[in-house]
Order: structure tokens, then sequence, then C-alpha cells
């Protein structure tokens, strides 16, 4: 999933060490949003482990831990640190280009996202081939999500070293092959068991793709396609029910996953020809590596060949930064909640609108797919909005402060989205009687998809802008919980529905949307305090700097 719209690379810096006793080594971050300087003093307090008094320890970007690690060994001042000249570098890339690799990107994502609602049509074929209730058939699209959830946690930081196409190759290769005992399954546990786990190796992709899109815009150009690319995740899971319903309506549901695996084949073959390696600090040490080999001099160096780090560390500081943001930060876990339960009425729409639909209204399988269409559209109107006047907004704030306006200008659009959301569900709620025409409640779908956007973009962004030094991990806590919420709401739908009724149950999910309405109103008075006391954010970091200067 996943990572800040507000981010993007600066390109690498070349830093041949003088004879001056410091040299300075820049460092690219992993979502490609800034550089780390580390300036090499001889004798001085670095070697000891603290920053020289004149420089500045704030960070503007998400530093992965496998580059905190910065080695601190005299570099030989005849080593060549290299540069990426021209096209080489992905910012310097013709628009057609990047655009292409942001169209890869998205329909991976797309993919990953559709494979797994297109189970919630399923149920009856797995009910009927394994012999198993309805309640464990839904855990086919629980346990996927779950993957996807738990995914990025422990296969974020490979892209650090690795690099991010080939992440996509291995996991989609993965998700293809791990996808076979998914389709020809001959026991319900063998089938739920390969949900989870391709559901977790289409993480991998999911949690290095927004830097992607951030290496190849500058922080004024990656609006638009870091929108784009929002979206797309969201798209795919209303997409999928839409599929599954004609599949399963003319066939029989092991259709439904030799399907995906065609498409997934398509996007290795896509991400071969339309994305290449992107990742700054990987194609230094690739151009160091091939300069070596070509002129025999064995002075040209790559920063990733300073730097002393381990893999088993970074995915141990993956893992738990996330749960020490949410125990921590009080606005991080209140918005993360926000955003979870937005996701799980999302998919627990994909058990409720069978019941309003096929049950209520008398529609066919294929025709109750048909129904998230209006969800679709809320989802593509989100992003569209951001264009039209969304971005307008922002560029006033930018011109307002004369530069990067306060995190809390972000939560503008999740004010919009808190109003409309409650608006789309209550809608939604009292149009589910038979006796109201369909065309209604499809309707009402489309506000509430459309605020979820909003409030999604807004809450994303102002995690990232928020707790930049660790804005990967914010966002990987934000992912942790919306797919938990994602993995239980579907489980309990059944029931709710059953016993609430279409209006009741609908209503109860859209009062909950109302008190979460209040968070973005809040936090835009109160932020800045809380992020004055936050052990993450920008600001207290700086602030500490400023006394360490202060005190030496």
């Amino acid at each position: 999933m996943a990572k800040g719209s507000a981010l993007s690379p600066a390109p690498p810096m070349i830093h041949e060490p003088g004879s001056s006793g410091c040299s300075s080594l820049t460092l690219p971050v992993d979502s490609g949003s800034s550089q780390v300087t580390v300036t090499h003093h001889e004798g001085s307090d670095l070697e000891k482990g603290r920053p020289p008094p004149n420089s500045d320890p704030s960070i503007d970007g998400d530093v992965p831990p496998a580059l905190q690690e910065a080695s601190t060994n005299e570099i030989n001042k005849n080593e060549i640190e290299v540069t990426l000249d021209g096209n080489e570098d992905p910012l310097n890339w013709s628009r057609l280009r990047k655009w292409l690799i942001v169209f890869a990107v998205c329909t991976g994502g797309f993919c990953v996202t559709c494979t797994s609602s297109v189970g919630s049509y399923t149920y009856g074929g797995l009910e009927s081939t394994f012999g198993i209730s309805e309640e464990v058939a839904i855990l086919t699209v629980s346990l996927y999500i779950e993957g996807l959830g738990v995914g990025p946690l422990l296969l974020g930081p490979l892209s650090e070293f690795f690099g991010r196409n080939n992440v996509y190759l291995i996991s989609f290769t993965f998700f293809l092959l791990l996808n076979f005992p998914v389709a020809f399954a001959n026991s319900a546990g063998l089938h739920l068991t390969f949900r989870f786990i391709t559901g977790f190796s289409g993480a991998a992709f999911m949690s290095v793709a927004g830097g992607t899109v951030s290496d190849l815009f500058l922080p004024r150009e990656v609006g638009y396609p870091m929108a784009v690319y929002t979206a797309s995740p969201f798209l795919g899971p209303v997409v999928g029910p839409i599929i599954a319903g004609f599949i399963n309506q003319n066939t029989n549901w092991r259709w439904t996953y030799y399907i995906f695996l065609i498409w997934a084949l398509v996007e290795i073959i896509m991400m071969i020809v339309l994305a290449p390696e992107t990742y700054r600090p990987v194609l230094l040490k690739r151009k160091a590596a091939r300069l070596r080999k070509q002129t025999g001099d064995n002075r040209y160096y790559a920063p990733m060949d300073k730097i002393k780090r381990s893999l088993m560390r970074s995915v141990i500081v993956s893992c738990y930064t996330p749960f020490k943001i949410l125990f921590h930060e009080p606005m991080a876990l209140l918005l993360n909640i926000w955003t979870a339960l937005l996701l799980g009425i999302l998919y627990l729409f994909f058990e409720a609108f069978p019941i309003v639909f096929r049950n209520g209204h008398g529609f066919s399988l294929q025709e109750s797919g048909l129904t998230f269409i209006g969800l679709g559209i809320g989802i593509i109107l989100g992003p569209c909005t951001q264009f039209m006047w969304w971005g307008r907004i922002d560029q006033r704030m930018w011109e307002k402060y004369g530069g990067p306006p306060p995190p809390e200008t972000r939560l503008f659009m999740g004010m919009a989205g808190a109003l409309t959301v409650p608006i789309g569900m209550f809608w939604f709620a009292f149009t589910t009687y038979p006796t109201v025409h369909w065309m209604v409640p499809i309707l009402a779908s489309i506000p509430f998809a459309l605020g979820m956007m909003w409030v999604y973009i807004s809450v994303f962004t102002f995690l990232v802008t928020s707790f930049r030094p660790v804005a990967a991990s914010a966002l990987a806590s934000n992912s942790f919980l919306r797919s938990a919420f994602g993995a239980i709401f579907p489980l309990f739908s059944t029931y709710m529905y059953a016993s609430l009724g279409t209006v009741g149950a609908s209503a109860l999910l859209a009062g909950l949307t109302v008190l979460m309405a209040p968070l973005p109103f809040i936090f835009y008075k109160i932020g800045p305090q809380l992020r004055k006391r936050s052990r993450f954010s920008q600001e207290r970091k700086m602030d500490d700097a400023e006394c360490s200067r202060t005190d030496a």
C-alpha cells in the first residue's frame, strides 16, 4: 500500500572528500522523498555517535532503518562517489515514460486488491465443492485481506536492498505461482491457506509501489500521479464483484482464479517491459559496480556501498515501529481507526449488497455484481476532484505560508469526507426497502465512496507530513489496522443484517461514521500542540535539534 503524496526525491549529489578534514555522504531514502547528508568529521563527535554542533539533525523524509546505519569509517579521499547523469536519473525521464510506469504500477495494485473481493462471489461454489458452511467460505476473503495487511510489515524493507523492480517481479511471480493451489485446491484448508499466502505475496508489491511514483516526480508534480495510484487499490475491490459475478453466473468458481492467473502473468510482462528500476540508491550502486568493471578502477562507489545494514534488523524494525506509533500517537491511532472503519464497511458491503439486491430486489448473481458500479464512480471521483479543486486549495496554502503548509491543512479534504460519508450511509440505510427503486441505494453509494476517498487521501497525506521521519511506518500502521477491519467485518455481516435488518444494520454503521466525523476538525485545532509533544513528529525532532545546538 502504499505512501505519502507529499514526498518526492531530490537528485543525488556528489560529494568528493576534500582536504579540510571532513567529508559528506548523501543517502537517498527509501520513499524517494529526500536525502540524508551524513557529514564525517575526523575525530569529531560524530565518531562518538553524536551529531556535530553545526550539523542539522532534522531529517526531511522517512529514513528506512537500514539507511540509518551509515558507516562512520573514514572515507578514502581518493574514492569517487558516482552520481546519475541525464536520463540515468528517473526525474529526467520523459513524461510519457513516467506515466507508463505509473500505469504499470497502478494496474498491479489494482490486480492485487481486485483479487481480494472476487472471493465474495465464490461462496456458493466453495460450499458445494468442499461441503463447508458460508461462515467458513467467507474466510477466503478475510484471510486474503489479512495477508495484505501483514505482508508490508515484513516485506516492505526488501526494496531497500534489492530495488523496487526486483520486488515487483518476485512478488508477482510468487503471486502467480501461489494462485495455482487456490484455483486447483482439492480441499477447503488448502484453498484458504493459499489465499492468505497469495495476499501476503501481493502485499510486497503494494508496500513499495508508492515509492516508485515518488521516485519519478518532483514535489510539486507528484500529487496527480499519487492520487491515481491511491485510487487504484481501492477501485480493485469494487471491480472484483463485477468480474466475479459474470464468471460465477456462467461457469464454476475455479474460473474466477483462472482469469486472475492470466492477469498476473500479463502483469509480470508489463513489469519487465514498462517498469525499470527507479530507486536511486540501487541505480547508483549498479552504476558504481559497472564503472569499476569497465575501468578496472575500484575507487568508484555509491552511498549504499558505505552503509552497514542488516536485512533482518530492518525487517524487525519495520514490524515493531508501526505498533509503537499506534501505542504512543493518539492522532495516528484515531485516524487509523477511522480509515479502518471505512474499509471494514466497504468489505462488509460485499456481503450486504447481495442481501439487499439479490434477496430484496431479485437480482441475479451477475446483476448484483453490477450494483458496485456506484462505489466505483465515487472512488474515481475522489482523485478527479483533487485534480479540479483540492489541488487549487493546496496551491493557495503553499502561497499563504510561503512553502509547505502545516500538516493540519491536509485535513480540509478529510473534513469534507467526514460529512459526505454519513450522508451516503444514512441515504443507503433508509432506501434498502424492497419497495424503494433499486437505483436509489446504488446512488447512495456514490457519496459514501467519494467521501471515503477524501478521507483516505487526507489521512495518508497528514500522516506522512506529520510523522515524516517515520512516514513509512505510520502508513504501515494504517495499512495493518485497515486490513484487520477489512478482514473482520465480513465475518459478522451476515449475522448483523439477519438480526437488525438491512435498515437497522446499515444505520448502525452510519452512526459509527458520525462518531468519527469530528476527528479532522478536532485535530485541525489541537494538532500542532500534539505534534510538539510527539516522539515521532518532525516538529519534535526539530525542537530537540535546536535544544542540542543551544546546549552545545
